[in-house]
């Protein structure tokens, strides 16, 4: 028996004394036998006459929404509920690529054949509030068990190129192993270029589920791995083969060390997703520029400029998952000077340099992801307790006021006209000195940026 709340009752016995039948469906009731709560629930529906008849019935109980008309799926805002309703359906490929469907009706369809279109079994487990029964025809609940991975019908599985990223997050969001017939089929799919048919955005909404729902991201990264997917993530599939000097690096390859660092970097997830997203593929990313920079220097592994080189790599690879502008403008700063904290703190870095390197990057990103890099790897000998660096910088630039921003310019245009001069091109040749000056402590207030720039006026040092 599944607990509903007394809402969802109320719902459910309106449909049912109106001759439809409801039954839920997917997440909401896998979620139900992994501890994980949702308010997103599907509900198929058997009985249903109309969509028109149906709009009746659930108008009363909040905001309703229609999409997909071939679908025929209705989305009710109901208090903290977000529900589709659906009606029993099959699927069958007429076209290209992860939306090429076309879905037929059978209202009076059994629960098993509705279930067989779905992709994995964990996901074709159906509960039956009425008669509180659970319907589990492809055995999902076992899997979920026993930690295993399956799909519902490898015939059916193959039309739909996303399942294999679904595969991806859903075996690390609950901590899976791949059912090895499972692993084959997604290995043919990629070989037969089942990515090539995926549009960014859907990529990217796998991306960010695998990143921003599990505990362990390397699971779903490692399987990627095993499918062959990394050649389409290039350069990822070259990390393992990248290695780098054991003294920093005891764990080995790029690629082991990118995945224990996703993994430190998931255990700081702050809860804003647009920060986070931006963190967990700023580490994910942090070493891509290393396959091309890593040389052997007097008998030492060393990848000298591979975070500048980084960039550049990098910001192609986002360009190909994402239309976010801001998000890569967020993600390139923190690969550029991911290892700056360690440098600054070893350099004993004077309060100009950490003032600089606000005007580049938020800091306090920055040391997030400098300490996954530095904890996501193994040690020789007894792992630190603290990341030292990131500690010194977030105190240095907590009291500088630039963790999270770099200074607001003391000296703007108003100032300048205030001093009588004409507004020209050379405002901002003369604004920009005086930020440089400002960053240099040559003043601290803005009386002080006053004095200092009649000083240069009169001694036309601008």
């Amino acid at each position: 028996m599944i607990p509903l709340s007394p809402p969802l009752i109320r719902l459910i016995e309106h449909l049912s004394s109106h001759g439809i039948k409801p039954v839920l469906v997917g997440g909401f009731v896998r979620d139900t036998f992994t501890g994980h709560l949702t308010h997103d629930i599907d509900i198929e529906l058997y009985g249903v006459t109309s969509i028109e008849s149906l709009e009746t019935l659930l108008t009363p109980f909040g905001k309703l929404g229609l999409y997909g008309k071939s679908f025929g799926v209705l989305k009710l805002s109901y208090g903290e509920y977000s529900i589709d309703f659906s009606p029993p359906r099959t699927e069958s490929k007429h076209g290209f690529g992860h939306k090429g469907f076309e879905m037929v009706w059978f209202n009076s369809l059994d629960f098993t054949e509705a279930a067989r279109r779905r992709d994995f079994t964990i996901n074709a487990i159906g509960y039956d509030p009425l008669t509180q029964t659970l319907l589990d025809p492809f055995g999902g609940v076992d899997d979920l068990k026993n930690k295993r991975l399956r799909c519902v019908d490898p015939h059916t599985f193959v039309d739909d190129p996303l399942r294999v990223l679904r595969a991806v997050q859903f075996a690390a969001r609950y901590e899976l192993t791949c059912d090895q017939e499972l692993l084959v089929l997604c290995r043919k799919m990629i070989a037969e270029g089942a990515f090539d048919e995926l549009p960014k955005e859907r990529i990217f909404e796998e991306f960010k589920k695998l990143l921003l729902q599990s505990t362990h991201p390397s699971i779903g990264m490692e399987l990627l791995r095993e499918m062959g997917g990394l050649r389409f993530f290039a350069p990822l599939d070259r990390f393992e083969d990248t290695p780098q000097e054991r003294t920093s690096h005891p764990e080995g390859s790029v690629w082991i060390h990118t995945l224990m660092a996703i993994d430190t970097m998931a255990s700081m997830r702050t809860g804003e997703w647009q920060k986070d997203m931006a963190l967990l593929l700023a580490v994910l990313l942090h070493d891509i520029g290393k396959p091309d920079t890593t040389i052997i220097e007097n008998g030492i592994l060393n990848a000298p400029k591979h975070a500048g080189m980084g960039v550049e790599i990098a910001q192609v690879w986002l360009n190909r998952i994402t239309e976010d502008k801001a998000l890569v403008a967020r993600i390139l700063p923190l690969i550029r000077y991911h290892g700056q904290p360690r440098k600054l703190y070893q350099a004993k870095a004077n309060d100009r340099e950490i003032l600089n390197l606000s005007t580049h990057v938020c800091i306090d990103d920055l040391i997030l992801v400098a300490k996954a890099d530095f904890f996501g790897r193994a040690f020789n000998g007894e792992k630190p307790k603290r990341y030292e660096a990131g500690e010194w910088l977030r105190e240095r630039a907590d009291a500088l006021g630039v963790l999270f921003e770099p200074p607001s310019p003391l000296l703007m245009g108003r100032d300048l006209i205030g001093l009588g001069l004409t507004p020209s091109e050379k405002f901002k040749t003369i604004l920009e000195n005086a930020y440089n000056a400002q960053l240099d402590q040559e003043f601290n207030t803005h009386d002080q940026a006053l004095k200092w720039l009649n000083f240069c006026l009169k001694s036309d040092k601008l």
